[in-house]
């Protein structure tokens, strides 16, 4: 976890560094689409510093009242920074689109901010989503989408930008529409960071393959006989999975137990994304319907 607070707290200087260089470029340069990208790069030392703080608080062990932990305080801080993003967006289009009837040329220099912030968004969102990727964390994976779409932006600006510096008669407000189309950018990725959480807010289960190989690993356990339910809910960085298992119906309740126990040591073991298995052991419904004839 320490690695990712440290991931974090870069992202947020980075980000920060970033955005008083392009605002003040911007400003300067004279150009829209600049000192957009630059307000951009001001909302996401606002979601870094979110991040930071999830990643904080879902460190914190189970204690009573939250027996399963403090995770889903990082799947909520996931949630916040879409909220935030979709309203820095539509701040950014809105100061992009206010200034669109503006005519006048940017200053060339304007595109060196740009580069060098792709540049750096490119280094800061692969970071962010190999280990983001590494410990499950939603809010690092949707602050790494926001760095892909930081890249998108930049991209955006900077080809709005050299169209206005390349042929200004031609394309005089393509600065400004450049600065609009960064803002419309920031807001398809803000709704694309809730969409997710939400899905794991509403214990929305892993992919089918996913939950097979639970089954498969709870199968090579001796003497489960098959499994019948198999659920698995997010709670923060990881999954619990509830899994009712089938054993023999003359299995005495102590053996039932060194099954249900060695069934969820084995997962716990092999699945590296699952954090604690609840075990349910039932009769094997075919050997009851064999002894009952």
């Amino acid at each position: 976890m320490d690695k990712s607070r440290k991931i974090a707290i870069v992202g947020m200087t980075v980000s920060g560094l970033l955005a008083i260089v392009k605002i003040v470029g911007g400003t300067i340069a004279g150009s829209a689409a600049v000192r957009a990208d630059g307000f951009e790069s001001s909302a996401d030392v606002f979601s870094s510093g979110l991040v930071l703080i999830g990643l904080t608080l879902a460190a914190r062990p189970a204690d009573k009242n939250h027996p399963y932990g403090h995770g889903r305080v990082e799947i909520l801080t996931g949630l916040l920074l879409g909220f935030c993003l979709f309203a820095a967006g539509c701040f950014i289009a809105w100061h992009g689109l206010n200034g669109a009837t503006e005519l006048h040329v940017p200053a060339a220099w304007a595109v060196w901010p740009l580069l060098v912030s792709i540049s750096a968004k490119l280094g800061l969102g692969l970071a962010k989503y190999r280990h983001g990727k590494q410990i499950g964390s939603s809010s690092l994976l949707a602050d790494a989408a926001n760095d892909g779409m930081d890249i998108i932006s930049g991209s955006v600006a900077l080809t709005a930008l050299m169209l206005t510096l390349e042929n200004p008669e031609r394309f005089p407000r393509a600065d400004q529409w450049g600065a609009f189309g960064v803002g419309l950018i920031v807001v398809v990725a803000s709704i694309r960071v809730m969409q997710q959480t939400s899905l794991h807010l509403m214990d929305t289960m892993p992919d089918d393959q996913s939950m097979r190989h639970i089954r498969e690993v709870a199968m090579t356990v001796d003497d489960v006989r098959g499994v019948e339910k198999c659920f698995a809910r997010k709670t923060g960085l990881k999954y619990h999975v509830d899994l009712h298992l089938e054993v023999d119906p003359e299995t005495s309740v102590r053996i039932a137990h060194e099954i249900a126990q060695a069934v969820r040591d084995k997962i716990r073991q092999e699945v590296d994304w699952v954090a604690d298995v609840l075990v349910h052991v039932e009769p094997d419904p075919e050997a009851s319907a064999t002894r009952e004839l």
